[in-house]
């Protein structure tokens, strides 16, 4: 990346859902960190046009954190490197069925609409934790989900030391 780069952090989810506010928790603690201010750190809960409205400012990364569902245990961390259709290869019927509710959190539907306008970043990835409960109306996460929020955190902030050249660390981190 650039000298003077920019990274935008997303923490996407439903906080009334469980484990679904996973991407939501590890942003709030993110932002609570000195981080440099070629960090930009926020969250969309479920509405999200909202993080393509902000790569519209012009970001070199971006890394989105939410929660997953690829049948591994729950608190399992992955970073996934998204692969995204050229949207012009799409018909038009497909474009609408993609793109057809904008308003919710699907982070492929924002990352689709960004590349299709131009304005996904060179760097993109998803931090994932494989969730447990998400249907029922819940304040809290379950337990291993909870408990894997620190190792997120050490993995996003790896991800971006790698990214922006420098080094981050948790250490200073509000429990």
């Amino acid at each position: 990346m650039p000298e003077k780069a920019r990274v935008l952090v997303v923490g996407v989810g439903n906080v009334l859902r469980g484990d679904d506010m996973f991407g939501v928790e590890v942003s709030r603690r993110l932002e609570q960190m000195n981080l440099p201010k070629s960090i930009k750190v926020t969250e969309t809960g479920i509405a999200g046009i909202s993080f393509v409205q902000e790569l519209m400012d012009g970001y070199e990364g971006c890394l989105l954190i939410d929660a997953v569902n690829r049948g591994k245990p729950p608190g399992t961390l992955v970073m996934l490197e998204p692969k995204l259709p050229d949207p012009k290869t799409l018909t038009p019927e497909q474009r609408v069925s993609f793109f057809s509710d904008l308003h919710q959190a699907d982070p492929s539907i924002g990352l689709m609409l960004a590349k299709s306008t131009g304005h996904l970043p060179k760097h993109v990835r998803v931090l994932g934790c494989e969730v447990g409960e998400t249907e029922e109306l819940l304040i809290e996460m379950t337990p291993a989900v909870a408990a894997a929020v620190p190792a997120a955190i050490t993995m996003a902030l790896q991800l971006l030391s790698q990214w922006l050249g420098i080094e981050l660390q948790a250490e200073a981190l509000p429990a």
